[in-house]
């Protein structure tokens, strides 16, 4: 088991038709984790817009992972977004995306927070792992691929 399928809820994975832009997919998360998680949808948004201004989430090849800190925040959670269109996101390789990883960690986390954020770069750096998740409509088989990723 990889840490990031202890944070990832199956109900946490998006397929969102209407997204349109990184705004928008941050409001999508925002009401997620207000609903699940009882958040207030303008402190994920805030939180993850905050972590934009310092520079861009993008990692290139169509994939984002925004992530922020979140005041009395007891564990980190996480949330799955694919989008119908890709959006910009200021990626380095100048590519939108549509594989969006949202990671929402403690105020303090440190090395956690970290080791999560090493363990995304390392699943979304495996064209395999990309392409089962761009070919998936299913949130439960998109979950079951977090689940059984293995760094090799």
């Amino acid at each position: 088991m990889n840490l990031i399928s202890k944070l990832l809820l199956p109900e946490n994975i998006l397929l969102d038709a209407e997204s349109t832009s990184k705004k928008r997919v941050f409001e999508r998360v925002g009401l997620l984790f207000e609903n699940s998680h009882q958040i207030a949808r303008s402190q994920v948004f805030d939180s993850l817009f905050a972590r934009e201004k310092l520079g861009s989430t993008g990692l290139g090849q169509g994939v984002a992972i925004p992530h922020g800190r979140i005041k009395n925040l007891r564990d980190g959670i996480a949330a799955f977004v694919k989008t119908r269109h890709p959006i910009p996101f200021d990626s380095p390789d100048g590519q939108p995306v549509n594989l969006i990883f949202v990671l929402l960690v403690p105020e303090r986390a440190t090395d956690v927070h970290l080791q999560l954020l090493a363990e995304l770069a390392q699943m979304f750096s495996d064209k395999t792992f990309r392409e089962q998740l761009q070919q998936s409509d299913d949130p439960a088989e998109i979950h079951q691929m977090f689940s059984n990723w293995k760094a090799e």
